[in-house]
């Protein structure tokens, strides 16, 4: 994503596919993110656009919201 060069595509945060978004995971946040593991959280109820693309911002309060709501371990306890 090279802004100096005309023929580079530019990603709209706000309408990411889920291919998109994963590869712009993968890159911000240093780990690999799947297509497999975005499509997940769309199966699982991560708010999507009318047309199947995804808000960035919109994707990640509701990751956020998802893991804040999940019991969590302690001691080694389920």
């Amino acid at each position: 994503m090279d802004a100096d060069q005309p023929n580079s595509q530019q990603l709209n945060p706000a309408a990411l596919t889920a291919a998109e978004a994963a590869r712009l995971l993968s890159a911000a946040g240093g780990r690999p993110v799947a297509v497999d593991m975005v499509q997940a959280a769309i199966d699982a109820g991560a708010p999507v656009l009318a047309d199947g693309r995804l808000n960035l911002v919109e994707l990640m309060a509701w990751l956020e919201k998802d893991i804040a709501e999940k019991p969590r371990l302690a001691d080694g306890q389920v």
